[in-house]
């Protein structure tokens, strides 16, 4: 993915994020890490790899939420044992998101399998689009900055680092940014088991 990036730029950005937020299994938070380090050094401009980023992910779960909304129950309905299932779960499903969808939809952002996932989750749920619209561009934009300001700031601070203490400096920042990828990763990984749990 970071080749892609690497090579074709902001339009790979977009089309790997919009694929992932869509429902397709791709690493766009990878994508954008990529694309935010590339930025700091030089190759792209941070505030277009960050609307671009936004964009697609908004763009992206919208697609999935309308692929959702007009086939997944059809999907879902059509095949005995996946009717059962759904005959089940879809009742649960529609209260959740009653109750949490506007939590979910832009935590999920946050989360690899929610980000490919949640969206036509809500459109199977029939969450109301507006209210779907309003806080996935939410998630989608803040989730934007946040990855992409962090990457570009610690790539920039590694390229800093290297050029006045060595690989030594460089390699120190790198530390500290993982240290803050992973607790941001575990902060995450217990919101989303508060969510399930309430």
């Amino acid at each position: 993915m970071t080749g892609l990036v690497h090579h074709y730029g902001l339009v790979a950005l977009f089309l790997i994020v919009m694929f992932e937020s869509g429902g397709v299994p791709l690493p766009g938070e990878t994508a954008l890490v990529a694309a935010a380090i590339f930025a700091s050094n030089g190759h792209l401009n941070i505030a277009e790899v960050i609307a671009v980023a936004a964009a697609a992910a908004i763009i992206g779960d919208n697609i999935g939420y309308w692929i959702g909304r007009t086939g997944g129950r059809k999907v879902l309905e059509r095949w005995g044992p996946l009717k059962r299932w759904s005959d089940r779960v879809l009742p649960w499903a529609e209260g959740f998101f009653e109750r949490h969808g506007a939590k979910t939809i832009f935590i999920g952002r946050f989360f690899s399998v929610l980000r490919v996932t949640a969206a036509w989750l809500a459109g199977i749920s029939r969450m109301p689009w507006w209210k779907f619209l309003v806080w996935n561009a939410a998630g989608g934009i803040c989730w934007a900055l946040l990855v992409g300001l962090v990457a570009f700031y610690a790539g920039h601070a590694a390229a800093d680092a290297i050029g006045h203490y060595g690989l030594l400096g460089g390699g120190v920042i790198v530390v500290l940014a993982v240290a803050i990828f992973a607790g941001l990763h575990f902060w995450k990984k217990r919101m989303l088991r508060t969510e399930t749990e309430s």
